[in-house]
């Protein structure tokens, strides 16, 4: 799991990990204790964090997402597929 500096937390990180999940998150600059994350691994994975902010970005253009007018749980999830594919087409 990726979060940014809110997640810096040594509860939360142990929590994860018991539930098998590896939670990677950029240290505050104030912390007191020792740093817990691998600077390697954070690099590598968290660079890539914009991506999914980019489409989180690109799908909140879409006026009918971002306003959810679809009450329905089926015709949201179809509205935002139709969203991916209008925006794959483009940007391919």
């Amino acid at each position: 799991m990726i979060g940014d500096r809110g997640y810096d937390s040594d509860p939360l990180d142990e929590q994860l990990r018991q539930q098998g999940v590896e939670m990677i998150a950029p240290h505050r600059a104030k912390r007191s204790r020792p740093p817990t994350q691998n600077n390697q691994v954070l690099r590598q994975h968290y660079c890539h964090r914009w991506r999914i902010e980019r489409l989180w970005a690109w799908l909140k253009r879409y006026r009918r997402l971002s306003q959810r007018w679809e009450y329905e749980g089926l015709n949201f999830l179809g509205m935002v597929q139709l969203a991916c594919v209008l925006i794959l087409l483009r940007h391919l």
